[in-house]
Order: structure tokens, then C-alpha cells, then sequence
């Protein structure tokens, strides 16, 4: 069964700090493209940063500077660390395994809530 399980999210105050996990089975982790994506009421769903199985690092600029994606292959779990949270990044964050050809090619979590408000 192939899922990925973020988790992580919460209330924090503007500043504050967060830490999200993203839990993938089912598939050969290390070899896939992993993404944090997030999505603001209203808002298209974004791309906040990507990395991939050669670890290149990519972020959206807004968050450059503040968050920071890792990953651990041999626990099959991506992390993001974000600091200095504001307000705007308020969104339900989203897990994204990808790969051009292996199967599945793409999978998504369910999203956890973070909520950056005083």
C-alpha cells in the first residue's frame, strides 16, 4: 500500500517554529523526486521546496533563508524545518513523492494544518 503521512502541524505564533514530517511506504523512497507543496484558503496549491534523489534543494523564494527540507532515506521520511513563520505561510502543508517513470509516479499525503496566528 503506498501512503504518506505528514504530520507536524500546528498553531504557532508569527516567529515561531515548526517541524514537519512525511512519513512514505510503498515505495522506493530514495529514488524519488520529494516535495513540501502547501495550499492557503483560496489559494492554488504551491510549490514551497523540492528535493530530489541527488539531493538538489530547491525553495520557493518566499521561504529561502527560513525553511530548510531534508530528508532521511533510510527512515523513508522527508522533514521540513521552518522558522521565522508568519502569517502568510498559514496553509495546509502536502507531502508530493514523484518520479518520471517508476510507479507511482505521483503521490500525495492528505496535507497537515499549520497555522501561524497571535
Amino acid at each position: 500500500q503506498v501512503s504518506l503521512v505528514e504530520s507536524g502541524g500546528d498553531l504557532v505564533q508569527p516567529g515561531g517554529s515548526l517541524k514537519l514530517s512525511c512519513v512514505a511506504s510503498g515505495i522506493s523512497f530514495s529514488r524519488y523526486i520529494m516535495s513540501w507543496y502547501r495550499q492557503a484558503p483560496g489559494k492554488q496549491r504551491d510549490l514551497v521546496a523540492r528535493s530530489t534523489s541527488g539531493e538538489t534543494i530547491t525553495y520557493k523564494d518566499s521561504v529561502k533563508g527560513r525553511f530548510t527540507i531534508s530528508r532521511d532515506n533510510a527512515k523513508n521520511t522527508l522533514y521540513l524545518e521552518m522558522n521565522s513563520l508568519q502569517p502568510e505561510d498559514t496553509a495546509v502543508y502536502y507531502c508530493s513523492a514523484n518520479h518520471p517513470f517508476l510507479t507511482p509516479r505521483s503521490v500525495w499525503g492528505q496535507g497537515t494544518q499549520v497555522t501561524v496566528s497571535s
